[in-house]
């Protein structure tokens, strides 16, 4: 709780703390897709991975458009992961 007592110092930190709880569940539903993409990728199943990558794609848009991350940082994930997907498949081919 904040130091000052001023009704909307009070207000904020509530914000604040109803924010983070949300941006927090973002974040790890975002992690864990993204771990799921990784962990096909090392697995080689290349439909697997494919198929987890377009859930990852859309959970870091989603995470964009609720502003718990930024534009730029979002795209660099979903180049990477996408990188690493399509390194599999071209590797199988």
């Amino acid at each position: 709780m904040p130091r000052v007592i001023h009704k909307s110092t009070i207000k904020r930190a509530r914000q604040a703390e109803k924010r983070t709880l949300r941006n927090r569940t973002v974040l790890s539903a975002v992690k864990g897709v993204m771990k799921k993409v990784l962990s096909a990728v090392d697995q080689k199943n290349a439909n697997e991975a494919k198929a987890s990558l377009c859930e990852a794609v859309s959970a870091l848009s989603k995470a964009v458009t609720k502003g718990v991350l930024k534009r730029n940082t979002a795209s660099r994930r979903i180049s990477r992961l996408a990188a690493k997907v399509n390194a599999l498949t071209s590797a199988r081919s």
